[in-house]
């Protein structure tokens, strides 16, 4: 399953793995939540089947994570049939990282990334010291961006598991951004802002934003603010000191194979992971 995106930075999303639980600050109002829970309700009984289970909802209306995760194999298939080049957010309603995540299925994705080299990949995660613990023995092709979330200063280590990791862009989601940090950008390849947005968002400062983005040009780091978030995210927009920032790495990734490579490496895919 793939869909296209309203995420600013991203233009498609993939989600082989479902389900999440929360491990900060940072989550108390995931957007991935309601979305999973919409997801439960689909007419479609192959869908709804998947994302049943993974959310639940208080007498007083507030959703949370059951900590039920789901790895969705079938869906690795599905990137080798683009034909045109891609740019996807690898689970944006889950955590590949995440501990009930196998680690032969981590090892699965990152080889169908690979296999899938006209596409750039962005995978984002919390868990910063599992993927330190298994970037050594993953596959880093260039295609593949590898990101984690800072939202808060306590979580700013996980920027220094980040550093480590030998992927081609190293970035960083400071989304929502809940307070003034105070950031090492070493080994550091862009940065994403953005306020909290929806009914429960907490308070959002632009200087927060504006102090990151002075500390990416002063380290030449590409800065891209998504937005300001507040109950009507449309409303406040995007817009810091007056403009826009969009700026992002360049995309390292091959041709777009033809029609006859693309099934063959689907079908190699499939043998070696017996799908």
């Amino acid at each position: 399953m793939s869909e296209e995106s309203l995420i600013e930075w991203t233009g498609g999303t993939l989600n082989p793995t479902l389900g999440c639980s929360k491990v900060g600050r940072e989550c108390a109002n995931c957007y991935a939540m309601s979305d999973a829970h919409r997801m439960a309700h689909n007419p479609n009984p192959a869908v709804s089947a998947l994302y049943s289970g993974l959310v639940e909802k208080s007498a007083a209306g507030r959703l949370n994570w059951t900590g039920v995760v789901r790895t969705a194999p079938e869906r690795l298939l599905t990137p080798f049939g683009w034909a045109k080049h891609k740019l996807v957010f690898l689970n944006s309603l889950s955590d590949l990282f995440h501990d009930e995540v196998p680690d032969d299925f981590i090892a699965m994705t990152f080889a169908m990334m690979k296999a899938c080299d006209w596409h750039v990949f962005q995978v984002l995660t919390k868990r910063a010291d599992r993927l330190a613990d298994l970037a050594p023995r993953l596959p880093w092709p260039a295609n593949v961006w590898m990101g984690v979330s800072v939202g808060v200063q306590e979580a700013a280590g996980r920027v220094d598991r980040l550093r480590a990791v030998p992927a081609r862009v190293r970035f960083l989601s400071c989304e929502p951004l809940l307070e003034p940090l105070d950031l090492d950008l070493t080994g550091i390849h862009w940065v994403i802002t953005g306020g909290e947005s929806g009914r429960h968002c907490r308070p959002f400062d632009p200087a927060w934003a504006a102090d990151i983005r002075d500390r990416c040009g002063a380290a030449g780091v590409a800065f891209f603010h998504k937005q300001n978030g507040g109950r009507n995210k449309k409303k406040a927009g995007r817009l810091l000191d007056g403009r826009e920032h969009d700026d992002m790495p360049r995309p390292d990734r091959a041709p777009v194979p033809d029609a006859a490579e693309r099934l063959k490496r689907q079908e190699e895919f499939r043998a070696a992971f017996g799908l």
